[in-house]
């Protein structure tokens, strides 16, 4: 859809735009209004005072929430999948317990934290730190010393992935709306995540576990992986009938256990690679295929753009991982209901995205994006510099990550539009500092906040004087790598 005549003049636009979020905000924080529902409300409200006609209203409204969607919804769907999988047959603990015997107990905090930043590829953040924070507490028990010395690289290894890398819904969304390449974001991501996450969560975890003494609890209080379900049904046949599942378990040197039947660590690393290994491909074709270096029309070119697109990699992937995982553990009915509860969980994530897509729609719809682009092209503001302030004002007021993410792109996509000789690359720069903007000061408006704090055994005060402090310093470091990036490339 293309933008209507705005019915009013710049600086009117931009306080309906004003006014909408601060109505957002209100609605989500003191009225404790759900996101998606207080998305949807301020969408149809700004759609009504910018004076789109009546009878666009609603197709204004879905042209965002479609959009979004259809970029969103497979990705996080399969992505779910795939880490659901991985979690209950014991591959995290597998990978976990290889590196930290192949880095040492005195390197055990970078060893989870290599392991939860390979893990957290394509699993979300809350769902990746339950799995691995029995993981730490064991280490932390027999290594001694503050858990945060083992728990802050593992939270900042997920959190560092969840904000710069798709498949996750924020940066696969902010992708989407300034029309940057999944591929080359997926890159870039990893590029930048790797040395944030070193210098802003290893290293912070460092003075952390020094400065914080904190005991590592007595016992990991989350219940099963299944959320209380009954264990996986036994596959019939077999050795000794399959009558009862496997679930003796054998201790890693580091204190962890994995199930007996845990997949090799090859298979984890293999579903693991096996996605970005796909998107690799399909990024380096079709960047050849542009300079005319290989025939863009030829099948084999074509073939592996076609598997490389993000939501047919991860599909394929998923079903590699049903074949690699299941049998001989799982019977195929449990292996359904397993894939179709890792859903549940995540459909507000996929809900709150696409109507985060919604009101940006609406914003670009009624003129109000073209009207803020002016605005900061005025202030003469770089644009990479712009979408990590309006991220860190929309993340610091409301505290969802993915909201920020969503909005900001939205809002600053007019202004990336508009600004001529931005590279691949630079796009995929600014969505990272968007993600940036979306990662500092999270604090007690932000669910992720309770969840490290409440897992720690940590008050209010020390959450906001370590998590805070790492989150902040994520999104900082981040920025300012992505920033200096972007000048010399």
């Amino acid at each position: 859809m293309e933008p209507i005549d705005p019915a009013y003049g710049t600086v009117p636009l931009l306080l309906i735009a004003a006014a909408s979020i601060a109505v957002l905000l209100t609605l989500i924080i003191w009225a404790r209004l759900h996101a998606f529902v207080a998305l949807v409300l301020v969408s149809l409200g700004v759609a009504l005072a910018t004076r789109i006609p009546l009878d666009d209203v609603v197709p204004t409204m879905l042209y965002g929430f479609g959009d979004t969607l259809a970029s969103v919804g497979l990705l996080v769907g399969l992505g779910v999948m795939i880490g659901r999988l991985l979690e209950v047959t014991g591959g995290a603990g597998v990978l976990a317990g290889t590196l930290i015997r192949a880095f040492g107990e005195k390197r055990a905090p970078l060893a989870l934290g290599v392991a939860s930043l390979i893990f957290g590829f394509p699993i979300f953040f809350d769902a990746g730190l339950i799995v691995m924070l029995p993981i730490v507490f064991s280490v932390a028990r027999r290594l001694g010393g503050s858990v945060l010395l083992y728990a802050l690289p593992t939270a900042g290894a997920f959190a560092v992935m969840h904000a710069f890398v798709p498949p996750h819904p924020g940066p696969v969304a902010a992708a989407g709306q300034i029309d940057a390449d999944m591929g080359v974001t997926l890159i870039v991501g990893l590029v930048l995540a790797v040395p944030t996450w070193y210098i802003a969560s290893y290293l912070y975890s460092l003075y952390a576990g020094r400065r914080f003494h904190l005991p590592a609890p007595a016992e990991f209080g989350a219940a099963s992986p299944e959320g209380g379900d009954a264990a996986p049904e036994p596959t019939s046949g077999g050795t000794g009938g399959g009558t009862a599942a496997k679930t003796a378990t054998r201790t890693a040197p580091a204190g962890d256990s994995v199930p007996q039947d845990a997949p090799r660590l090859a298979t984890v690393l293999g579903i693991l690679l096996l996605p970005m290994l796909l998107i690799f491909a399909n990024t380096g074709l079709t960047t050849l295929s542009a300079t005319g270096a290989v025939p863009g029309d030829a099948l084999w070119v074509q073939a592996p753009v076609l598997i490389g697109q993000t939501p047919i990699a991860l599909l394929i992937t998923t079903v590699v991982a049903m074949v690699a995982l299941a049998p001989g553990r799982f019977s195929r009915s449990y292996l359904e209901k397993l894939a179709n509860d890792s859903l549940a969980p995540v459909c507000s994530i996929i809900l709150i995205t696409g109507a985060g897509g919604m009101f940006g729609g609406v914003l670009e719809i009624s003129g109000i994006g073209n009207a803020l682009a002016d605005s900061l092209e005025s202030t003469g503001m770089p644009v990479i510099l712009a979408a990590f302030v309006i991220a860190a004002c929309l993340r610091v007021a409301q505290g969802s990550a993915t909201v920020a993410l969503t909005t900001t792109a939205a809002l600053i996509a007019p202004l990336v539009a508009s600004s001529g000789g931005l590279s691949t690359i630079d796009l995929s720069l600014i969505v990272v500092a968007i993600a940036c903007g979306s990662t500092v000061l999270s604090h007690v408006n932000d669910s992720g906040f309770w969840l490290v704090g409440r897992f720690l055994g940590m008050d209010v005060k020390t959450t906001l004087r370590t998590w805070t402090v790492m989150e902040t310093l994520i999104g900082t470091v981040g920025f300012v790598l992505a920033a200096l990036l972007s000048l010399v490339l």
